[in-house]
């Protein structure tokens, strides 16, 4: 029986965590915390809950969103397909804007993954290049169907949030080299991928 094989990329996006103000609530929240939006007399979108607070120390530190799968919903970070004549570094960009409206720029190869599943009974080898991103802003997210959550979390929190082992493996890994990245990113010096 033959292996399909199929190769996607994806992004493990950084930015760092913000103190925000939010002045319905009257309080300070991290601007990734998740929110609930309700709507007010005046028809304005407003928060309306704030789940935690960011310390002083923690602004500055970085966060990476991870995002749930609709389908499975199993935890990872955004990835997807590549395009024909398209390189991952290309897929990767268009795959985090496409599933969650995230613009981020490749910063280095972060590290690999490799998977078996079934498909329609054909069994699949799946191939996944992972590069670090930075965060640039918000996009369009024109395949937000695929993904029914997302969250920005705190690096140490990141693993206990993912799903699969060898995504948590590839995590493992890459991490490690985490802080040299975010030293590299604020000192302004050039990343090389």
């Amino acid at each position: 029986m033959a292996i399909k094989r199929i190769f996607s990329a994806g992004g493990i996006i950084l930015r760092p965590i913000r103190q925000v103000f939010d002045r319905e609530a009257q309080v300070f929240g991290s601007e990734a915390t998740q929110t609930r939006g309700t709507e007010s007399a005046s028809g304005r979108d407003t928060v309306s809950k704030i789940d935690e607070t960011v310390s002083e120390k923690e602004v500055g530190k970085l966060e990476v969103l991870v995002i749930q799968h609709s389908k499975h919903k199993g935890w990872d970070f955004p990835k997807g397909h590549l395009e024909t004549a398209e390189s991952s570094e290309q897929a990767a960009v268009r795959e985090v804007e496409e599933e969650v409206g995230v613009k981020a720029e490749v910063l280095e190869k972060a590290g690999q993954t490799q998977y078996f599943y079934y498909d329609e009974g054909e069994k699949v080898l799946k191939t996944v290049n992972y590069f670090f991103m930075k965060y640039v802003g918000e996009g369009e997210a024109t395949t937000a169907f695929e993904v029914s959550d997302k969250k920005w979390l705190p690096i140490e929190k990141v693993e206990d949030q993912l799903t699969f082992k060898a995504t948590k493996e590839m995590w493992g890994n890459a991490r490690k080299r985490i802080e040299q990245l975010a030293l590299r990113l604020r000192s302004g010096q050039a990343i090389n991928h």
